[in-house]
Formats: C-alpha cells, structure tokens, sequence
C-alpha cells in the first residue's frame, strides 16, 4: 500500500472513531437528561379529574376544517366535539407510528453491546415510547372517543416497513412522525382554550421528544454517510411514501361523522382547505429543511411531499 493510501486509510478509521466517540458522547448526555426529566402519565395526569365544558379537544387553528365555511356554520358544541375527536385521531397516528419505531429501535440495536450509552438510551427512547402509547391511548378513552387508527390497509402495509427499514430511512421516517407532531402539541400546551389532560399529555410528549429528536436527527447523519447514489434515491422514496402516510392518516374521516356532519362533504372541504395544508407545512419545514440538507428529499419523492402539502 502507498504512503497516500496508507494516510487516507489511516483518516477514515480516525474519522470513524470520532464519530463513535461523538455518538456515545450525545447518548450519554441523552441519558443524563431522561434521568432528570421524565415521567409517568399514569402518575403525572389526573385521570379521574371532571372533563370541563367548553373547551376544545386540541387547538381549533389545527382543526382540518378551520377556516373553512363549514367550520363557519358549524356550532360551538360541533367544533368542541370535532376538535375532540381529531385530538384522539392524532393521538391515535400517533400510537400507530410509535409501535413502529419501536420495533424499529430493538432491531437496530439487537446486535450491539448493550454497554455503550448509545444502546441504553435507545432503550430508554422504547420505555418513553410505550408510556407515550399508553398515554396517547388513555386520553381517548377518558374523553370516550373512539381508538382511531389509521386504515386498516395502510397498517397492513406498514408491516414490512416496520419489519425491515433500518438506517437513516428508519430516523428520516420517524422524525416526519416526531417532528410534526412536536410542532402541534407545542401549541395544544400553551393554549388554555384547550382541555387539561390534552395539554397535560402535549407538555409531557413534547419535552419527551425532544430527546428522541436530537438522537434521530444525528443518527440519520451517521446512516446517509457513504451511502451509495442507488441507496439515497432508494431512501428517498420510501420516505416519501412514509411521509405522505403519516400525514395523509393524522385525520380518521369518521370524526366528521361524529360531530353530526356530512361526512362527504366535511372531506371535500378538508380536502381543499388552504389553511390546514398551511399547517401542515409549516409543522412539517424543519424536518423537510434536515432531509434536504443530507440529500434525504428529491426526486419523485416530491410528487408525494406535494400531494400530503409537505412541502
């Protein structure tokens, strides 16, 4: 081997070592912050505390059809019951997404040493995951809202992604789920319009997440390096159609019908509504802003980015 080969060969492995080194770094400072801040729901909500009246379920400005002439005809009371059931629809996307990426986390970490601060806070990501689950679950059932999930084929579906997705396809996906879901219920805490236990389980989420953002966002980094033209152009699509799901399955249709609307036409208007897909834009432009940034969104991609208004 040249000496020129021999440097070069010498500066990938000192390059690949700082990057471990940096990775353990992050999780133990990930691991330090869990132990500091965390929590039980079961303990933390007040389950069993009276539902007030006249409150939203989640923020209105979030709502699929605000803004909209139908929202403008509809009744305080129908408002109050939409936005209560959309609540419990996104908890249940929610729940959905997170079971996902928990069999997404163990399989990641099956074959590494469980020494290193890097597996153990993926462990601790998966135990905030299923109280978040348990939490998200508990809410619905305290307002006596349906489970909402999304349609049953696109769960279906989900299984081999689920069961095979891995590397920074697996963390591009789940930061369209978190990141998303971060920028809603940022709003749903700090709005006393809305229903405590709704703003109670937000504050908890969003605090929660934060960590499992920061530990998505680096080990999407890591996983795009070197990868291969094919590979990106790969990834690139299926986070497309991860995307477009996740979003597309945030409204369950049947909570129109329980709000005492005409479910054809409560779709219609949601469907053409300008302010929601504003909404979501906006609670979807930092994730879009990361992925582009490491070559994770182009392509055909787009074409479903546009359709689920992503971008």
């Amino acid at each position: 081997m040249s000496i020129i080969h021999e440097r070069k060969a010498v500066n990938r492995s000192g390059s690949r070592l700082a990057r471990a080194g940096e990775r353990q770094d992050t999780a133990s400072r990930l691991l330090a912050s869990a132990a500091r801040k965390s929590y039980d729901p079961l303990v933390e909500i007040d389950w069993e505390a009276p539902i007030p009246a006249g409150l939203y379920g989640m923020t209105p400005e979030w709502s699929s059809l605000y803004g909209t002439d139908l929202w403008e005809s509809m009744t305080e009371d129908q408002r109050i019951t939409l936005t209560t059931h959309e609540a419990a629809s996104v908890a249940g996307t929610g729940i959905w997404f997170e079971m996902i990426l928990m069999q997404m986390l163990v399989r990641d970490i099956y074959s590494h040493d469980p020494s290193e601060p890097h597996v153990q806070f993926a462990l601790t990501e998966i135990a905030d995951e299923c109280r978040h689950s348990t939490m998200f679950a508990r809410s619905a059932q305290r307002f006596g809202v349906p489970s909402y999930r999304p349609k049953r084929w696109i769960r279906e579906s989900a299984r081999a992604f689920k069961a095979t997705a891995t590397g920074s396809l697996a963390y591009g996906g789940t930061l369209f789920a978190e990141e998303i879901l971060d920028m809603m219920q940022r709003d749903f805490m700090k709005d006393e319009r809305v229903q405590p236990i709704t703003r109670t389980v937000s504050k908890i989420h969003v605090l929660e997440e934060a960590r499992h953002i920061k530990f998505a966002r680096e080990e999407t980094v890591r996983r795009v390096d070197g990868i291969s033209r094919f590979t990106r152009a790969r990834i690139r699509l299926l986070l497309g159609v991860t995307a477009y799901f996740i979003v597309t399955s945030l409204v369950n249709d049947k909570v129109y019908e329980a709000a005492g609307l005409d479910p054809k036409r409560a779709r219609a208007a949601a469907k053409a509504n300008k302010h929601y897909h504003d909404m979501l834009r906006e609670g979807s432009a930092k994730t879009v802003e990361f992925l582009s940034e490491v070559g994770l969104v182009g392509g055909p991609s787009k074409l479903l980015l546009r359709r689920a208004h992503i971008i």
